[in-house]
């Protein structure tokens, strides 16, 4: 699809991405698990699995099952920390020219700030993803996520700790997602990804037991695409200047295109790429593909243009 007429550079504020489509945190690791299935510099960015500022081992298993149409995960944020991180597991996506989104969380507010002031300093990361949408862990994430004041507050501290573009991840969790993400708008964020995972249960009708040890964990895949596609509709129809990234349930370029007619202006794969580790080029190519079709050059020609 090199041939294709389509500009693919993407602007989200003061990020500018070479393509559309990212790998979305959680899902794809540290970009090096994926080495050989994947060109990643096909990718606009990969955003890395969450940080936190000391490692974490996680939720006991069994701690992921497959649902009708998705999947649930109640990993707990299992990382070894932002220094090993900044250690061992940057300078390979760097070596590679690959612009890296650290997402970053964090139990309470110094938390979130510390580990923005320690990430900024390091080439190759050329945005943060703070997620206050984490509904797997007791403390932080969604606490701050599902309260706008909390929400300003958070990301009101981060904006003040880094220069760099800063994403804020946001949960469907919630009662009204538009005035989440004034809450964010307001503390200062340039971009906004939505959606994180909805917070669902499956039972074992045998042993009659959760599926997952921790019980609850958080729902992905394509089950959850229409509630995202209606979310990110809902926010750029309120703030129709800020950049979105789409995600949730994106397998295919047509999942893609969706979320782009929604509002979005780039979009991340997440569970698609446990079921085909090159999920995302295959977004990229039927996204080109349709652009073909459609004589599209430029991706804000479909942004935002669902016609109602």
């Amino acid at each position: 699809m090199s041939d294709s007429p389509l500009d693919l550079r993407t602007r989200l504020g003061p990020l500018e991405l070479r393509s559309p489509v990212i790998t979305a945190s959680g899902a794809f690791g540290y970009g090096q698990e994926y080495d050989g299935l994947l060109d990643l510099s096909r990718l606009g960015a990969v955003a890395v699995k969450g940080l936190t500022l000391q490692p974490r081992e996680g939720n006991p298993p069994p701690r992921i099952c497959e649902t009708p149409s998705g999947m649930l995960n109640s990993i707990g944020l299992e990382n070894p920390g932002v220094e090993v991180f900044i250690a061992e597991k940057l300078p390979w996506l760097v070596e590679r020219g690959v612009p890296v989104i650290a997402n970053i969380n964090g139990g309470t507010v110094d938390e979130y700030v510390q580990l923005a002031g320690r990430l900024s300093e390091c080439p190759g990361v050329v945005a943060l993803e703070v997620n206050i949408s984490c509904p797997n862990v007791d403390h932080g994430g969604l606490e701050f996520g599902k309260d706008p004041a909390e929400t300003t507050r958070v990301v009101g501290a981060v904006r003040a700790a880094t220069s760099l573009p800063l994403i804020v991840k946001l949960s469907p969790n919630v009662t009204s997602i538009v005035e989440i993400a004034r809450a964010a708008l307001d503390g200062g964020a340039d971009i906004l990804s939505l959606i994180n995972t909805l917070v669902g249960m499956s039972i074992d009708i045998f042993s009659r037991r959760p599926r997952l040890a921790r019980g609850k964990g958080g729902l992905s895949g394509p089950a959850i695409r229409p509630v995202a596609v209606r979310m990110v509709w809902e926010v750029h129809q309120a703030l129709p200047e800020m950049p979105l990234i789409g995600m949730g349930g994106v397998m295919n370029g047509a999942d893609a295109v969706e979320f782009l007619l929604a509002g979005a202006s780039a979009v991340a794969v997440g569970t698609g790429s446990f079921v085909t580790p090159g999920a995302a080029g295959e977004v990229l190519d039927g996204l080109l593909e349709y652009a073909q079709l459609k004589g599209l050059t430029r991706l804000d020609e479909l942004v935002g243009k669902v016609i109602l």
